[in-house]
């Protein structure tokens, strides 16, 4: 759990950092558009990236601090979800699936995972006892 949420944690920091300063190299990367207002996709990395600081810190105690990682699943989640509605309404293009590779899908089986342990050892208890 802990490897987990480490990697998880460098992951989300670099892409979040990455998406902060070089907001249109993924879109020129798999060839779309450039967005018109770059300032939300660097929101989002800003967003990414401060859940990297959350991994981290379940990371010593993940047991304890499971609300940041099923708050990290349920955006794992809903994350692609968005994107087949957006995908089905033409409001986003099938080449945005690249970014749910390693932001969501990778992340599923071992968020899932820590959670399930949580359920099976704590009975989603929010203290140490």
């Amino acid at each position: 759990m802990k490897l987990t949420l480490r990697l998880a944690a460098i992951y989300n920091t670099l892409w979040g950092s990455w998406v902060i300063f070089f907001p249109n190299h993924f879109f020129e990367l798999v060839g779309m558009e450039p967005l018109n207002h770059p300032m939300v996709w660097q929101g989002m990395g800003m967003v990414i990236g401060v859940y990297g600081l959350g991994y981290w810190w379940a990371s010593y105690n993940p047991l304890v601090h499971w609300p940041i990682v099923a708050v990290g699943f349920l955006g794992k989640i809903f994350g692609p979800l968005g994107f087949v509605f957006n995908y089905i309404h033409d409001i986003v293009p099938f080449e945005f699936i690249y970014t749910l590779i390693t932001n969501d899908f990778i992340w599923w089986i071992p968020f899932f995972l820590i959670l399930r342990k949580v359920h099976i050892e704590r009975k989603w208890a929010l203290s140490h006892a």
